[in-house]
């Protein structure tokens, strides 16, 4: 999967998967990321404070490899959450 590049584990990813799946964990996801701009996205200490946020939100625990992974991810994408063709590939990568 293309996300195993990027050094994610993939059981950990289905697990998260999963729990997305849950609405009331997928809104509090929403409520963390709201207002969320390309910008804070590109923000190496904003990033890492998401994926803390997140990570409890989720009940997930990360080591501060693990941590450094999913900034380096997040950051290297580039990623505009109100560009609808950034977000369509992400989702792909996920799938």
């Amino acid at each position: 999967m293309s996300y195993m590049k990027h050094g994610f584990d993939s059981a950990q990813v289905e697990r998260i998967k999963l729990k997305l799946k849950n609405p009331e964990t997928k809104e509090r996801v929403k409520m963390i990321l709201q207002g969320v701009t390309k910008y804070d996205l590109q923000d190496r200490i904003k990033v890492r404070k998401f994926v803390g946020l997140l990570t409890k939100a989720l009940g997930e625990k990360v080591t501060d490899l693990q941590t450094e992974h999913l900034v380096n991810f997040v950051i290297s994408q580039k990623i505009d959450p109100n560009n609808t063709f950034h977000l369509i590939k992400l989702w792909g990568m996920f799938r």
